[in-house]
């Protein structure tokens, strides 16, 4: 299993048992080691979604314990769910993803809805969709699923940016 979703699962189970977050692996291991922004998505075992949280911007010193606070997050603060129980781990798909820095766009021709995820704001709406959602099959579709979570008109002004993730499952290797 990816070390990274090891990592994610590893907290969520300890969070689950315990009530207390989990201290970074010691020594940590280099490709975590750095800052960096990145969202943790969990899945049931028949594909629905049971949580998701992220930040687009490194919030802790190391990607370690940013898996490691984004997990627990993901798992018992995403407003849509309930918190999980440790019941729920059995079967519990994570996914990690690591965002790259987040680049303006002018044109939505510069958008790939499979390459590149895209953040809009508006004034202090702002919302984030992560590339490559299989519902999500044009940028045309992505704008308007990015626009209707940030509560943004069809025709309001807005920023766009963009970025590139690099995506963790447990069958990576």
């Amino acid at each position: 299993m990816d070390s990274f979703v090891t990592l994610a699962y590893q907290a969520i189970e300890t969070y689950l048992k315990t009530g207390q977050a989990m201290p970074p692996p010691d020594p940590i291991p280099e490709e975590m080691s750095g800052p960096g922004a990145v969202f943790v998505s969990l899945h049931t075992a028949d594909g629905r979604l049971r949580g998701c949280r992220g930040t687009i911007t490194p919030t802790e010193p190391t990607l370690a314990g940013a898996i490691i606070h984004t997990a627990i997050a993901s798992a018992t603060d995403d407003p849509r769910f309930p918190p999980m129980v440790l019941d729920e781990m059995e079967g519990l798909d994570v996914k990690v993803d690591v965002l790259s820095e987040l680049e303006p766009v002018s044109h939505p021709e510069d958008l790939d809805e499979k390459i590149y995820g895209v953040l809009i704001k508006s004034g202090y709406r702002r919302a984030l969709l992560l590339p490559d959602i299989p519902a999500v099959d044009s940028v045309p579709r992505q704008l308007e699923l990015v626009r209707q979570k940030a509560g943004i008109g069809a025709d309001e002004p807005v920023e766009l940016y963009r970025f590139t993730v690099t995506r963790h499952t447990r069958s990576d290797d």
